[in-house]
């Protein structure tokens, strides 16, 4: 990973070496920046980062997502993306670019929304019907192998208010 970054021009870097032949992770930069890597394995590198044009510290995460996998998978959470833009109501269009992304991700890495009951959006901003944005963040994901093996699953959307009363107490 090392010789990779340097023949691409990066004089800075954090190399997170392959297990056998494939893999491995880098992070490259050129200039002034301040990198404190926060964590890392075979599948991620995590990082504050403090630019100095920039006045706060952001954190940086990659990820190698697996393409071979031999176990059922499931992945669940926030994944502040939608699959299509009927996934969102009010304000500005989301880029088609990063849905097509988020979709061929998802596809590289052999997964498919698993569905759900419940409320369809599962973010909202805005009390008026004109400033009104709502969006479907949240979703759950998996293999073909977690489906045989839990083959009457179910996800439930809570509604938006008792997700915050849950926040909340």
């Amino acid at each position: 990973m090392e010789k990779v970054r340097r023949r691409c021009g990066f004089v800075n870097g954090i190399e997170i070496e392959a297990e056998r032949s494939r893999g491995g992770l880098c992070m490259a930069w050129n200039g002034e920046i301040s990198v404190n890597l926060r964590s890392f394995s075979t599948w991620h590198i995590d990082f504050l980062i403090k630019e100095n044009d920039v006045d706060e510290v952001w954190r940086y995460t990659g990820l190698r997502l697996a393409h071979k996998i031999d176990y059922p998978w499931l992945v669940e959470g926030d994944f502040n993306e939608i699959l299509y833009s009927f996934e969102k109501s009010g304000g500005v269009q989301r880029d088609n670019r990063r849905m097509v992304a988020f979709r061929e991700t998802l596809e590289d890495c052999q997964l498919v929304d698993i569905g759900f009951s419940g409320v369809w959006f599962t973010w909202e901003r805005g009390n008026l019907p004109e400033t009104n944005i709502r969006e479907r963040l949240d979703r759950g994901v998996a293999n073909e192998r977690w489906f045989k093996l839990f083959p009457l699953n179910t996800m439930q959307h809570l509604p938006y208010l008792l997700q915050t009363i849950v926040l909340f107490f």
